[in-house]
């Protein structure tokens, strides 16, 4: 059985997912360096603290308002490429649930497939264009297939990270196709995207 997720379990979920984004900014800013110009480690350093402060000042009410403000401050901590589609998912995951006190595991799944969308429909990559959605996707199918199955959330949560995972691990041979990483061309290929990799650490730390 699934038991609900309370105001302060999202709220946990969110310091959690800022101490990441803040932890490994210096790791992530090597990997964009790789293949970009080196600053998606920085600007998501910045929306992790900004999150930081936002759940210490921040009382959870509506949760889908809860994540939609997070959005926002993430937005304007860091209005970069990345930053942008991070805040995207944020708010749409957020608009999915407005107006819910407790979330449950289905709320959990329709979030994951809005964060998804959102991000699609923001960046215009596709699948394959070895970009975030490359590990987003399938983390957001594989969850909802095993709600739908019947598995506990975090059956669900380590099925998501598994898938998001492969995702990145199945990319990570291909030449980036969209953004600086496009331009740079070959030296690319072989690079772990660092939108996949963000997105592993963030569903690694949630999932444990």
């Amino acid at each position: 059985m699934n038991g609900a997720i309370q105001s302060a379990d999202v709220a946990e979920a969110l310091r959690r997912a800022g101490q990441v984004l803040a932890g490994q900014s210096e790791y992530l800013t090597q990997l964009d360096q790789a293949i970009g110009d080196g600053d998606m480690g920085i600007t998501m350093g910045r929306i992790g603290m900004a999150l930081l402060g936002y759940v210490e000042q921040t009382e959870v009410d509506d949760i889908g308002k809860y994540l939609a403000q997070a959005g926002m401050t993430a937005n304007r901590a860091g209005p970069s490429t990345m930053g942008t589609l991070f805040s995207t998912a944020l708010m749409r995951a957020g608009k999915a649930v407005r107006g819910k006190t407790e979330l449950s595991a289905d709320d959990l799944a329709q979030m994951f497939q809005a964060a998804d969308e959102g991000v699609a429909e923001r960046g215009k990559a596709n699948l394959g264009d070895k970009t975030v959605r490359d590990a987003l996707s399938p983390a957001a199918e594989a969850f909802a297939a095993a709600i739908a199955d019947g598995r506990t959330t975090a059956e669900a949560a380590s099925a998501a990270l598994v898938a998001a995972e492969a995702g990145r691990d199945r990319v990570t041979p291909q030449r980036s196709k969209v953004g600086r990483a496009g331009w740079v061309g070959e030296r690319t290929e072989g690079q772990v995207d660092p939108g996949c990799e963000m997105l592993v650490l963030l569903l690694r730390e949630l999932a444990s």
